[in-house]
């Protein structure tokens, strides 16, 4: 086990539409696309592609939607640990003008206890505070053994509070901003309380606002894309974590401003694709895009 990743599963549906019916009314979508989806779900996937496998605490249902989830994992080499649930979980997403709707359909009642697992050889844990039971008890360990612990914290969970005594890298969502009734800068401060060494507020086309090691504030700007490349921002937020994990783990040496600029330009891929999978950066893809950009310098940085 490389690095671990805990979180919801879902089968996202997503559609793109310039109207949408009511009543006994009909149209056709333009173009659609069926993934994997969940917040670290996407997340394991993206750094699965990027060339380091982790394994996954999962949501799996016996029923078709499980067993697709199943084949998608086993495409990328993903080992799951499966959590049983009654049905598997289902999101219907429309992407328009650089946002998007969601219905979502979720079974995260857990039938058993999360699995037990040998940390052995781990050398990263990322969460999005679903399965809070398993996220807890996995920081924990690990945070005792010295490995790093990150959280996607794209909304307030039961136990967000308690989590964050344990993680070292927070990257958290505008929404729980608004939740916790905070300003971005405000939320820096509740990190740095909270004991995480690293944080930041993702802000869409506002880039990202963050602290270093040293308590240093810093802004990071979203790369300037036109608007009309931008075809579905959902699960961008999901690989921009997967693609920091990533860099993390290939070079643990590199400083989390080159980690989140390698996982900005991953992010900016997926916003041109539709759907969680074809959003999924290669390095080559990534290095298109710093190079487009003019972003770093030439030479790899992960080399």
């Amino acid at each position: 086990m490389q690095a671990l990743f805990i979180g919801q599963t879902y089968i996202d549906v997503t559609f793109i539409t310039d109207h949408m019916p009511t009543g006994d009314e009909k149209h056709v979508a333009s173009a659609y696309a069926v993934s994997f989806g969940g917040n670290a779900v996407t997340a394991a996937f993206c750094c699965a592609k990027l060339g380091v496998v982790p394994d996954l605490i999962a949501t799996v249902a016996n029923d078709w939607l499980g067993r697709m989830f199943q084949d998608m994992s086993a495409k990328y080499g993903i080992s799951i640990h499966p959590r049983k649930v009654n049905s598997s979980s289902l999101s219907f997403i429309m992407p328009k003008d650089g946002k998007r709707a969601i219905v979502r359909c979720r079974d995260d009642e857990h039938i058993h206890p999360f699995p037990l697992l040998n940390l052995g050889g781990c050398r990263a844990l990322h969460v999005d505070g679903h399965q809070p039971d398993a996220a807890i008890h996995y920081a924990k360990l690990c945070r005792e053994a010295g490995i790093l612990t990150s959280l996607d914290g794209g909304g307030l969970r039961t136990n967000t509070h308690e989590l964050l005594e344990f993680i070292d890298v927070a990257i958290v969502a505008e929404r729980l901003c608004e939740q916790m009734d905070l300003t971005p800068e405000k939320m820096l401060d509740y990190l740095k309380s909270r004991g995480s060494r690293v944080g930041g507020v993702t802000q869409g086309e506002k880039g990202l606002l963050w602290y270093d090691e040293t308590g240093a504030v810093r802004t990071m700007p979203a790369l300037p894309i036109a608007r009309e490349r931008v075809l579905d921002t959902n699960g961008a937020g999901d690989v921009f974590h997967g693609a920091y994990v990533y860099s993390y783990l290939a070079n643990p040496g590199k400083s989390w401003h080159d980690h989140f600029e390698f996982a900005r330009a991953a992010s900016t891929f997926k916003i041109q694709r539709l759907g969680n999978e074809a959003g999924l950066p290669t390095l080559a893809d990534i290095e298109n895009v710093k190079q487009e950009f003019q972003i770093g310098r030439k030479k790899e940085f992960w080399d």
